[in-house]
């Protein structure tokens, strides 16, 4: 029988290329690959001749955003309906983090450190000096991690739905508040029940899928399971180790104003440990998954903070 999801893949991806981004992949070091989309016209494609070499990119004549998905799903499924809204004026970079889609590291570390590392590697490879770092979830978290180590090359960052670490006592209290026992009961479902309550408390909206749907979904997203399982154990960091690092960059947090996994509160907690560099905008009945319950409004907050951040930069220049 026919896989729902996976028969969707060329579609969607046939529309990602229409939207102006195609799949490359980079070695990042010996042993760890990562796959990212990147801007079509990024991409030089060697003649044909016998001895064939792999394309090769050039630099973005845009400014550049990175989209960084969360734990659920790769990257152009999770950020779906934000590329074609970016593509027209920003070289939009989309990468699969390691152990989703179609990258890999033979590397025993796990923590978004090694992760943020990668992706910083990779997008220097790609001829990347600048860029706005949109981050997810899982992926928001990374992208801070990026924005501590690398000031120099992420000057802003975007981030819904996620905290700057994955302490011990915030783990423990998201988790007994939603009522699980441990991180991968929630994030790493095998059955189609335990599909349905990651959606339930995702969603704002009560979402309806055929079973068929939720079995097609895990088979497909839930790939390197024991890669994946130790993420999430890399994750989780004492509350003693933990400091807030002193950010120089702009940070906007974009939340679901009825996210039930990391609650708009804990924005704007964090809005109050970071200063005065910054923001927070809620979007109404919108939960975890914002971007995908309320695409048009995502998108109109994103370029708006886009915009002004690129206006303040010209000004800055002049």
């Amino acid at each position: 029988m026919v896989n729902l999801v996976a028969a969707q893949k060329p579609l969607l991806h046939g529309l990602m290329k229409m939207a102006g981004i195609q799949p490359h992949t980079i070695e990042i070091e010996p042993g760890t690959v990562m796959s990212i989309w990147v801007p079509s016209e990024t991409i030089k494609n060697p003649k044909k001749s016998k001895t064939a070499t792999a394309a090769t990119t050039v630099k973005p004549t845009k400014p550049v955003v990175v989209l960084v998905h969360g734990f659920a799903a790769e990257g152009i499924i999770t950020w779906q309906f934000q590329v074609g809204s970016l593509t027209k004026k920003y070289s939009v970079y989309v990468p699969d983090l390691l152990f989703f889609g179609g990258s890999i590291t033979d590397s025993p570390d796990r923590s978004p450190t090694f992760q943020a590392e990668c992706l910083a590697k990779g997008l220097r490879k790609l001829g990347i000096e600048k860029c706005t770092v949109v981050g997810f979830s899982y992926g928001g978290m990374v992208a801070f991690k990026m924005a501590e180590l690398y000031p120099d090359l992420v000057e802003a960052i975007v981030v819904s739905g996620s905290i700057l670490a994955m302490t011990d006592s915030i783990s423990h209290a998201t988790l007994s508040g939603l009522g699980f026992s441990s991180s991968a009961e929630l994030l790493l479902p095998t059955t189609v029940k335990g599909c349905r309550a990651l959606l339930k408390v995702a969603a704002h909206k009560k979402l309806w899928f055929p079973d068929k749907l939720h079995k097609d979904f895990i088979e497909v997203m839930f790939n390197n399971r024991q890669q994946r399982g130790e993420l999430l154990e890399g994750l989780v960091v004492s509350n003693k180790d933990t400091t807030i690092p002193d950010f120089s960059q702009r940070i906007h947090l974009l939340w679901g104003e009825n996210d039930q996994i990391f609650k708009l509160e804990l924005a704007q907690n964090m809005k109050e440990q970071l200063g005065e560099n910054c923001t927070v905008e809620g979007i109404k009945k919108a939960g975890h998954l914002v971007h995908l319950e309320r695409p048009c409004v995502y998108n109109r907050c994103l370029n708006n903070f886009l915009a002004s951040l690129h206006a303040n930069s010209h000004q800055t220049k002049i």
